[in-house]
């Protein structure tokens, strides 16, 4: 079910089993997330929000097409502004996340919204998980039963959490899996990010919902491993060879991963590969403004984003 957003980027609603359905926005690059929405029995939920204030609320408007009420519960999957810039849209709605996914939307502030000043990101109440947990946690929609996992403790942040649907064989992976669109795991860890990897696999999932990207199946896991593995072994030889993380990329043919949305992210996933390489603890904090520009200064003009 195709729909307009404010910004005329098509947002599609797929039910991809009973009661469940993924809210996906392309093409997927910077800021232009899916979400999920669970409904039974005329009541839903939430799994992440929207970047801006528009495709916030007409995220909004599509949930209350497909059940009665407005969510009583919300999902943040991680501490990203486009997965949770829209939470104050949905006030009915308990926001839940990991105990450090309330630490870093505070934090966090309105950060990434000051990396892209051009983007009218609307006004924007910061509101963190209001109910956080550690480890696990189990979420009911009618019959709808969606496990809460935090999947360790750097993936592609500090404070991932997946949706798992036992049930239903789906997987709302948020940023930990992207389809046709660059990973990213500058706030985390490459080797953490692919043992994450290995434990969504072994969920046994039928389908993937991606933090962005089209959904697909469980080939996607094995598309991000691909990716990041050759990460690791590009940070070897750099940090062997004595290169800098920008001659690095400078230097690198992209091969197969040339058309993925956001290549410039080679360049900050290579940093968090020498930070790892040079010994320094997985999610230790770098410099992210600094790194944006870098990017530029790799591809030539700032990462575009659409939302």
């Amino acid at each position: 079910m195709p729909t307009a957003t404010a910004q005329g980027q098509a947002a599609t609603v797929i039910e991809v089993a009973d009661g469940v359905h993924a809210y996906v926005q392309p093409p997927g690059g910077w800021c232009l997330n899916n979400a999920g929405i669970l409904t039974d029995g005329g009541h839903s939920a939430l799994v992440d929000t929207a970047a801006t204030g528009s495709r916030a609320r007409h995220l909004r408007r599509t949930v209350l097409a497909l059940a009665p009420h407005p969510p009583r519960a919300l999902v943040n999957t991680h501490f990203h502004g486009d997965h949770t810039y829209g939470n104050s849209v949905f006030p009915e709605a308990l926001t839940i996340g990991h105990e450090r996914t309330r630490t870093m939307v505070r934090a966090a502030g309105l950060h990434m919204a000051g990396l892209w000043p051009d983007v009218d990101w609307g006004h924007i109440d910061i509101t963190p998980p209001e109910l956080t947990f550690r480890d696990r946690t189990t979420l009911h929609v009618g019959s709808v039963r969606a496990e809460l996992i935090h999947i360790g403790a750097a993936a592609h942040t500090t404070d991932d959490t997946i949706v798992w649907l036992p049930e239903h064989g789906v997987l709302f992976t948020g940023d930990l899996v992207m389809n046709g669109v660059t990973p990213f795991c500058v706030m985390g860890s490459v080797a953490g990010s692919l043992r994450a990897l290995d434990q969504l696999r072994a969920l046994g999932a039928d389908t993937v919902v991606p933090g962005h990207g089209p959904v697909g199946g469980p080939e996607l896991l094995d598309a991000n491993e691909s990716y990041l593995r050759w990460i690791q072994q590009l940070a070897a030889e750099g940090t062997a060879a004595g290169a800098t993380p920008l001659d690095l990329a400078r230097a690198t043919d992209l091969g197969p991963y040339a058309d993925l949305l956001d290549t410039e992210r080679l360049l900050p996933n290579l940093h968090r590969g020498y930070a790892e390489e040079q010994g320094l603890p997985e999610g230790c904090p770098l410099d992210v403004g600094a790194l944006f520009a870098e990017m530029t200064a790799y591809h030539g003009r700032p990462p575009e984003c659409l939302a």
